[in-house]
């Protein structure tokens, strides 16, 4: 059977049939006004799985991520931080990929900005104008919805339920309430650039659409991104792209990653309520949260704690060990039917719109039988095989079974830890010196120890960084 997904335009599940090769993944990226939090981590290892397992599956991708580089929360960031909003969006778009790499999420393969695609956007404004869609008032330049007869078809959201979605961005120049920023004139002190209009710089929707049209085409496979972004912003990029290219539709399948909750709310950088995953990575490995996060279907929320996130570390730790060290394996054949059973219910799975939660099941299941058997004295071949299995399976959920090791090949944490018990009992005895010396052993090792109000953490870097 084909990879099926539930289309959110619609809400159906859909065989994916891409109109493209390779196909058109486009991601709404981060805006960088502070380092990524966990909210952020779950959206984009998601996309990750997800286009993972399409390459896996025999399909060719070209991804493309944004980055939203400017906006009102990075100028907002640059006076808190006292710096220009240019390097607010450098330094924290640096963190992104500083994160991503550590959880193992490649790389899209282009992510356009909005400041290096302004032309463009001005000249996405003017042919809205242009057609009907697009009017300028005092230096703004407002969508039309009224002119677009399907708006709100992605959300099915009604006149009055639209209403609530943008009742903040009411301003009298406006023609309708419903009615949406395309540019906006400059303010005293912003960044902004010329346009036909004045100065001023895009609104938030334009930017989307018009890095879309520019990288992949007028018209996509797969659109991704947050739930939150379903309405307005995606509802908003389905009609300014419809109406410029007349081409229906935008996006063949969009998909929508649920959100990361604390106390019930939505994980964000903008009500505080937030842990960066830097301060997850002090206490639990990259690999270890990656698996929480995916322990959950990417359309269902996810609350955070710390229980599930300590569970996590022991179900890797019994995934990699079932795995063992890498052995030489003849060929593919030579796993065994029970391995090679095992991984026809994982693709079945993992063909059900990405169900990853039920994807790790059949991988534990797999790890337990090697166990058994192992147990049980099988045959070495086949069960070298069965493991390959395991670690190819787990590689494409981006699960990387191979344990972070010292020159000797065994696991380093036990030794870390042992390191830091004799640092804490040097402390104790007030021999700072010769603490900070083991601190700074480990440091050039690329364990970095960190001491809280808690007591000491570590964590793993390059050695050298």
């Amino acid at each position: 059977m084909p990879i099926r997904l539930v289309n959110t335009l619609g809400g159906r599940e859909e065989p994916f049939e891409p109109r493209h090769d390779p196909v058109s993944l486009y991601t709404c990226g981060m805006t960088p006004k502070f380092h990524p939090h966990v909210g952020h981590a779950r959206l984009f290892v998601a996309i990750d799985v997800i286009r993972r397992y399409l390459e896996y599956r025999g399909y060719r991708v070209k991804h493309v991520q944004n980055f939203t580089d400017v906006d009102d929360k990075i100028i907002a960031r640059g006076h808190q931080e006292g710096v220009d909003p240019r390097e607010v969006a450098r330094r924290y778009s640096e963190s992104y990929f500083q994160t991503m790499d550590t959880l193992g999420v490649r790389r899209a393969h282009l992510y356009p900005t909005v400041t290096e695609f302004m032309p463009a956007i001005i000249e996405f404004v003017q042919g809205l104008v242009e057609k009907g869609f697009g009017y300028e008032a005092g230096g703004d330049v407002y969508y039309d919805v009224s002119a677009k007869q399907d708006y709100g078809k992605l959300s099915g959201r009604t006149d009055e339920g639209q209403l609530v979605g943008v009742r903040k961005e009411l301003e009298p120049q406006k023609q309708n309430p419903r009615d949406f920023a395309l540019w906006k004139r400059a303010k005293e002190g912003e960044p902004a650039w010329d346009s036909p209009w004045g100065p001023g710089r895009p609104g938030w929707h334009i930017e989307c659409s018009t890095m879309a049209r520019e990288t992949l085409g007028d018209q996509l496979d797969l659109h991704a991104g947050g739930q939150d972004l379903m309405f307005p912003h995606h509802e908003n990029e389905i009609a300014q792209s419809e109406a410029s290219t007349g081409k229906v539709p935008f996006t063949q399948q969009w998909m929508h990653i649920a959100l990361v909750t604390v106390g019930g709310e939505k994980m964000a950088h903008s009500t505080g309520k937030f842990t960066t995953v830097l301060d997850v990575l002090t206490q639990h490995e990259p690999m270890a949260l990656r698996l929480y996060l995916i322990n959950t279907h990417y359309r269902s929320p996810l609350a955070f704690n710390e229980e599930s996130l300590i569970a996590a570390g022991r179900g890797l730790a019994r995934l990699r060990a079932a795995a063992g060290e890498m052995q030489p394996v003849a060929d593919e054949q030579t796993a065994p039917h029970w391995a090679a059973e095992a991984r026809a219910r994982f693709e079945e799975t993992m063909d059900a719109d990405f169900n990853t939660a039920g994807a790790l099941g059949h991988l534990f299941d797999l790890a337990r039988e090697i166990n058994r058997r192992r147990d049980e004295r099988d045959d070495l071949a086949a069960l070298q095989g069965a493991q390959r299995t395991l670690r190819e399976l787990a590689d494409v959920l981006g699960l990387s079974l191979k344990a972070v090791a010292q020159s000797g090949g065994e696991p380093i944490d036990p030794f870390v830890e042992l390191i830091l018990d004799a640092r804490r009992a040097l402390r104790a005895a007030k021999q700072y010196a010769e603490a900070d010396g083991l601190r700074d052993r480990l440091r050039a090792l690329g364990i970095v120890v960190e001491d809280t109000a808690k007591g000491s953490v570590w964590r793993r870097v390059r050695p050298g960084e």
